[in-house]
């Protein structure tokens, strides 16, 4: 299901020459249209990928999965003025899905884990404030933090703390997945092991069926290669569309996996 349909520029406030408005293939940016469910983003550090994905978010009105909201953090307060300046043509407008960047993932998963225990050590003093009182009257003191445990455990099965870094990730996604909905994902694969991105590309594929859509910024040539994906590489102004086998993240590495040492013995 295709839910956003094109991303265009519109009126510009301020200065045009200040950041992100500076950034060339934001500076060109032409309507970009997206007419597969999934879109991946690809380009160099600062080419621009993640900044228009942000603000995407920011003009979606995207809930932040992970952190604080793209409207909240004073980190995008320039992210902002690009995503108020965007105009986002929809097909079918949902409120559904998320926005992540998986630098943010890791403070959640320790802020979820300080909540456990925090609602852990409410428990044990509620188990010294009730001693040699009746069991009813301490299991219902003890029954809303028990509640808000129980949840954590539905919906991710332990502690995501306690996981691995691509375990717990993969975890996460799993379980905030729902359908119809649009998920703007900043390099999920950053805490993943290639085989955990494959098992990504299942999961996608999964939730494309259930109409999901997804814009991907991310590097991983095992994550574009899904099959009937839009590739936008921002390397080069203006945004457009490539196939997989032109992409220098693709060539690069199937060159140095097939001879290492051509390209270890001139570092």
């Amino acid at each position: 299901m295709i839910h956003l349909k094109s991303i265009a520029l519109g009126k510009r406030r301020g200065d045009d020459s200040a950041y992100p408005f500076n950034i060339p293939v934001i500076r060109a940016l032409t309507p970009l249209e997206l007419t597969t469910p999934l879109t991946f983003f690809v380009g160099e550090n600062g080419s621009g990928k993640s900044t228009l994905l942000e603000a995407i978010a920011f003009a979606a009105g995207s809930i932040t999965a992970g952190s604080e909201g793209v409207d909240q953090d004073e980190t995008l307060a320039s992210v902002r003025r690009l995503g108020s300046a965007l105009k986002l043509s929809w097909t079918k407008r949902t409120r559904r899905g998320f926005f992540l960047r998986a630098e943010d993932y890791f403070g959640y998963a320790k802020r979820m884990s300080k909540i456990r225990e925090g609602l852990e050590r409410d428990l044990q003093d509620i188990d010294h404030e009730y001693a040699g009182r009746s069991e009813m009257a301490r299991n219902l003191a003890r029954m809303p933090f028990l509640r808000e445990i129980h949840a954590m455990q539905a919906q991710y099965g332990g502690d995501l703390d306690n996981y691995s870094h691509g375990e717990s990730f993969f975890t996460f996604f799993r379980a905030r997945f729902v359908p119809d909905g649009l998920y703007l994902l900043d390099e999920p694969e950053a805490p993943l092991s290639p085989l955990r991105q494959l098992a990504f590309i299942t999961l996608l594929r999964e939730m494309l069926a259930l109409n999901a859509q997804f814009i991907i910024a991310t590097h991983s040539p095992i994550l574009m290669a899904f099959p009937g994906a839009t590739i936008y590489t921002f390397d080069q102004p203006p945004i457009h569309p490539v196939s997989y086998g032109e992409l220098e993240h693709v060539t690069l590495t199937r060159d140095f996996l097939n001879d290492p040492d051509q390209f270890l013995r001139h570092l």
